[in-house]
C-alpha cells in the first residue's frame, strides 16, 4: 500500500476571528442606518471592497496578523461612520464636548486612518514584491501612495456632489467647514508619516533584539 501524504492547510484562527468580527460589524452597520442607504453604500464601499480583495488574495499574499488588525480597525471606523453618517456619530459629539470643537470631527479619524492603512500596505507590498532596499525610498513612496489615495477620494466626493448635491450631502460631511478637504488630506498625511515611522522603529527594534 502506498503511503499518501496529505497536506493539511493550517487555519489561522486569529484571522478567522477578525473576519467574523468584520461580518458582525458590517451587519450591524447596515441595519437601521441613520441616513439613506445611498449614503451607507457610498461610505461603506471602501471597507467592503477592501474585504473582498483581501479574501481573494489571502492564499497568495497573506499579510501579517498585526496588519490585518490595523485594516479591521480602519474598516470599523468606516462602517460606524456609514451607519450613523459621519456628522452624527456619537463619538464625534463626545469629542466635540471634550475638546470644544465647533463640529463633529469623527470623519477626521477616518481620514487619519486613510493615511495609516494604505501607507503600511504599501510598505508591505514594496518589501515583498520589489527589490527595493532603501527604507527612505520605501517610506517616501508609501506616504505618497496614501496621500494620492486621499486626493482620489476627495475627487470622488466632489464628483458625487456634482451628480446629486442633495442626496450626497451626508456623504461629503463638510458641515459648513470650508477647509474640510484640505484638513482631510493633512490628517491623512500625518497618519501615513506617523505609521511608517513607527513601523520603521519597531522593525529596527525587532532586528536589534534578534541580534542580541
Amino acid at each position: 500500500m502506498n503511503n499518501i501524504s496529505i497536506k493539511q492547510s493550517k487555519i489561522n484562527y486569529t484571522h478567522v476571528a477578525l473576519l467574523i468580527a468584520l461580518v458582525v460589524i458590517a451587519t450591524w452597520s447596515v441595519i437601521g442606518v441613520e441616513d439613506t442607504y445611498l449614503t451607507w453604500i457610498l461610505e461603506a464601499t471602501p471597507a467592503l471592497v477592501g474585504a473582498v480583495v483581501l479574501l481573494f488574495t489571502y492564499k497568495k499574499f497573506t499579510l501579517p496578523t498585526w496588519l490585518y488588525v490595523v485594516i479591521l480597525l480602519h474598516m470599523i471606523v468606516l462602517l460606524v461612520g456609514a451607519h450613523y453618517s459621519y456628522a452624527k456619530v456619537p463619538l464625534g459629539f463626545w469629542m466635540q464636548d471634550w475638546f470644544d470643537f465647533e463640529r463633529n470631527n469623527y470623519d477626521k479619524i477616518g481620514h487619519f486612518m486613510q493615511g495609516v492603512t494604505p501607507a503600511l500596505l504599501t510598505v508591505e507590498l514594496l518589501r515583498r514584491t520589489t527589490e527595493m532596499k532603501s527604507k527612505r525610498w520605501i517610506t517616501f513612496l508609501s506616504v505618497c501612495v496614501a496621500e494620492a489615495i486621499s486626493a482620489l477620494y476627495e475627487i470622488i466626493e466632489w464628483l458625487a456632489s456634482l451628480s446629486n448635491p442633495t442626496d450626497t450631502e451626508a456623504f461629503l460631511g463638510t458641515q459648513g467647514y470650508i477647509w474640510d478637504t484640505q484638513s482631510d488630506m493633512f490628517l491623512c498625511l500625518i497618519g501615513a508619516i506617523a505609521s511608517v515611522i513607527i513601523y520603521n522603529v519597531m522593525t529596527k527594534v525587532c532586528v536589534c533584539t534578534k541580534e542580541l
